[in-house]
């Protein structure tokens, strides 16, 4: 099958839909699939690569300097009288399109995919949908972000945060009407995007999982070398964070917990992997609350050694409100670690309160912190929650979500009036 996956955020970017549209192209192709990928360029030049047995057409792109780009580390802000100045514009801005539709055209012509699955809802998603609407061509889409994770990035849409989330709401709901089949990866991220009357939404969606490489996950000891690479502590007790450090993954109320934290293990070290617009803030924060030696942010790290700091932890603690399924908790999960997290967003589905995780109410700081501290101070609780870590992310295999996706594509093509191309071969590991 040929199969043209469309996204306006792609690897290397550190973001769940740019994660997944890489292991989903790189999946499908080694499944024998034909697979091209259409992205905005990094380096604002149209070209074309191909690796890992995927062709990817980079677009020419440009800036968009209110918005980082996620691949390079978010420099620190300007200091005026002691103060940090709050950053409105970034040397490292995202990479956009402004006018895809010709280029894309032109690939996609060459191509001649069977079908289009489109990650995002911006300027090459709406190329997407006229391509195919043009040329009959059978379309999936994928919602993967609530409007929380754009408004709160750009501090300048503030004032009118609350009715721009409503339209974006309807909007991102409405983006997925122009398929054939939508998936979103969460039962209840279906929920709180998509109107409750499902019948009058035209379109079957789908809860699928992002899915991971569980071969790549697993309750082992992380080596040596990790520890010393990222100046970890090999003998203190960790609790972890990874993902995008952004004012929306709430980060600060986890800062904030982890002080009351070493009131009763003050040997514990809290470890935020990552980068993005709030680490400032929130090594100010450190600061401010004496915790500053206890805080460690090793910046962004990458697949594989990312897979290894996993091993370091004793738990994993998120505080975000806005995941419609939260990529990296299933990596957690697959290496063993008991989670603490928020009842908000698709949270729950990943963190099962009382099984493998502890849920706390958005904001409450103290339930966070007593949370982090039952779970250092009770090894069984510890390796309990883990065990049921590792039956979560069983449901969460990159390999079941792939074969069901190829399922869709199928479906999808049929749903067009159009034949189903013979299958290859299929290598499920």
């Amino acid at each position: 099958m040929r199969i043209a996956i469309t996204s306006d955020l792609y690897y290397p970017m550190t973001n769940g839909v740019a994660v997944f549209a890489h292991n989903l192209a790189k999946g499908l192709a080694q499944q024998g699939h034909e697979v091209l990928v259409i992205c905005p360029s990094f380096n604002g030049r149209q070209h074309r690569e191909k690796r890992d047995g995927v062709t990817t057409f980079y677009l020419r792109s440009i800036r968009f300097p209110f918005y980082p780009d996620q691949i390079n580390e978010v420099p620190a802000g300007k200091e005026f009288l002691g103060m940090s100045l709050p950053r409105l514009a970034y040397r490292h801005g995202l990479w956009i399109t402004v006018d895809p539709y010709p280029a894309m055209k032109k690939a996609l012509n060459k191509f001649r995919p069977d079908v289009i699955h489109n990650q995002t809802a911006e300027m090459i998603a709406f190329a997407a949908r006229r391509y195919a609407k043009k040329y009959d061509v059978p379309m999936v889409s994928t919602g993967h972000a609530y409007p929380d994770n754009i408004t709160s990035q750009l501090k300048i849409l503030k004032p009118i945060k609350k009715p721009l989330d409503a339209i974006l709401r309807t909007y991102m709901a409405s983006f997925l009407k122009h398929s054939e089949y939508a998936t979103m990866p969460t039962e209840m991220a279906i929920d709180d995007l998509v109107p409750k009357k499902r019948k009058s939404f035209n379109v079957t969606v789908e809860p699928l999982s992002n899915g991971v490489d569980l071969s790549k996950f697993g309750p082992k000891k992380a080596p040596a070398k990790i520890y010393r690479k990222y100046h970890l502590p090999k003998d203190k007790p960790i609790a972890l964070y990874v993902g995008r450090v952004d004012p929306e993954k709430s980060l600060s109320n986890v800062v904030s917990a982890f002080a009351t934290v070493l009131d009763k293990v003050p040997d514990a070290r809290l470890v935020i992997v990552g980068d993005g617009t709030d680490r400032r803030r929130l090594v100010d924060l450190a600061q401010a609350l004496g915790i500053e030696k206890e805080v460690i942010f090793p910046g962004r790290i990458m697949p594989p050694d990312v897979m290894e700091v996993y091993r370091t932890a004793q738990l994993f603690v998120t505080a975000s409100e806005t995941e419609t399924q939260g990529i990296v908790l299933i990596e957690a999960a697959a290496t063993g670690l008991p989670l603490v997290a928020v009842d908000a967003g698709a949270v729950r589905e990943l963190c099962q309160n009382r099984k493998n995780g502890i849920l706390c109410q958005p904001g409450d700081v103290n339930k966070l912190a007593r949370a982090m501290i039952n779970l250092f101070t009770d090894e069984e609780l510890r390796k309990k929650y883990g065990e049921y870590s590792l039956e979560v992310a069983k449901q969460h295999d990159l390999n079941r979500t792939l074969q069901r996706f190829v399922e869709i594509y199928e479906e999808a093509i049929i749903l067009k009036g159009k034949k189903v191309p013979k299958r290859k071969w299929q290598f499920w590991r």
